[in-house]
């Protein structure tokens, strides 16, 4: 099975200037995708997709395929990520030739794994009709979400589920934006990566989900790879009291 990876990087960030290349624990952010990706085994092309010529220069140097730069009209705030990835999905099948699935990979998900991404591929092997996306617990159930009415307020799904305990309300989920990967011809007639169907790869360890999009996302993954080193570390034998 053929699957192309596609990371989109725009070099335009507001919210975080220069955010997929920005360094983080002695990485550039898109190095961690791209090194995922490699190690995962099961991607058989990485793409970068940006307009950025920084972007590509990092990007070429950690392993990715950067085939050109991004046309204007999809480095805009308004262009969409299907919109982008079929642009570098058309290029890739018109040199290379027909793949079977095409993994969206954004770089704003650091943590994301290799062990993720070869388990996303396993279970798109089942059925390739049916897209397959990470989710991840939703940090806030939607029994306790409301919709605003005039002046007041209405439980999304009810006033009976307002009252039940947390551990009685049924599991939710939520998209975490590490992995999405469909079949090219189910992108094409949808233009969507989530559908009727889709199978949910569910990313248990919530480091994994972190996503990237703020200068207070960035510290929280700073914080959050400090406490996995420090627990790691403690992990080991004769660290931490452990023998």
């Amino acid at each position: 099975m053929k699957i192309l990876g596609i990371i989109p990087a725009r070099g335009g960030s507001k919210r975080l200037p220069g955010k997929n290349i920005k360094v983080l624990d002695g990485r550039p952010l898109i190095a961690w995708t791209i090194e995922a990706a490699l190690q995962s085994r099961v991607i058989d092309g990485i793409v970068v997709s940006t307009d950025d010529p920084a972007i590509a220069k990092v990007a070429t140097q950690y392993g990715g395929i950067v085939p050109g730069l991004r046309p204007e009209h999809l480095a805009t705030d308004t262009a969409t990520s299907v919109d982008v990835v079929l642009h570098a999905l058309d290029e890739y099948e018109a040199v290379h030739g027909a793949v079977d699935g095409v993994m969206l990979l954004q770089p704003t998900s650091p943590f994301r794994s290799a062990e993720s991404i070869r388990r996303a591929v396993s279970l798109f092997r089942v059925d390739v009709s049916r897209p397959v996306v990470s989710v991840c617990a939703a940090s806030s159930h939607p029994a306790w979400c409301f919709r605003l009415q005039g002046d007041s307020m209405e439980p999304v799904l009810g006033w009976e589920h307002l009252s039940r305990r947390s551990q009685d309300l049924e599991p939710a989920y939520t998209l975490d934006g590490s992995i999405y990967l469909v079949a090219p011809s189910v992108l094409r007639a949808q233009r969507r990566f989530v559908c009727p169907g889709t199978v949910p790869l569910v990313i248990a360890d919530s480091f994994e989900s972190l996503d990237i999009d703020t200068p207070e996302d960035w510290d929280v993954a700073l914080r959050s790879l400090d406490q996995r080193a420090a627990t790691l570390s403690s992990d080991l034998p004769g660290v931490g009291g452990k023998t």
